[in-house]
């Protein structure tokens, strides 16, 4: 097994979730991958607000997972959504079109070399509040959520160095 990192849960707020999807232009053709996904709320909003075709949430923690599986049932996404325990850095992402994750900036950077082999150009990755060092932005957005200002960085494979 490769390394597991330990990334603090802290959900991320309402409007920085809707802002992530939209900045990668989410939509009917995309299969969304959140690694680390907490309750699952990007992953919903993908599917139910976005209509992506597809959403994988990767987590470790089982009560994150099982609070996420509720979260599905109660938002009516089974189906689109679906859940797998383990560690991202072991899971297959070549199939996303969009990576989100709020992670932190050691761990995106063991995840660079993961994401550039995996990962088809085009894919658009979005990572609040830490940024890819060694990337390039395509866009880098500040989101006012009434208690403090994110940050949310959109690369895109292929044209991120």
């Amino acid at each position: 097994m490769s390394y597991v990192p330990h990334v603090p849960y802290v959900p991320t707020p309402e409007k920085v979730v809707r802002k992530m999807l939209e900045i990668a232009k989410t939509g009917p053709e995309d299969v969304v991958y959140d690694l680390g996904c907490g309750d699952g709320r990007i992953v919903i909003a993908a599917a139910k607000d976005f209509n992506a075709k597809k959403a994988i949430c990767i987590d470790i923690n089982d009560d994150r997972l099982k609070e996420t599986m509720e979260n599905i049932k109660k938002n009516g996404v089974e189906g689109k959504v679906s859940v797998e325990k383990g560690n991202f850095f072991d899971a297959n992402l070549s199939e996303a079109t969009v990576i989100t994750m709020f992670l932190l900036t050691n761990v995106n950077e063991m995840l660079k070399p993961k994401l550039e082999a995996e990962l088809k150009p085009g894919t658009r990755v979005v990572s609040h509040e830490f940024e890819m060092r060694g990337w390039t932005p395509k866009e880098v957005i500040k989101v006012e959520d009434g208690n403090m200002n994110h940050i949310v960085y959109l690369y895109i494979i292929g044209e991120h160095k």
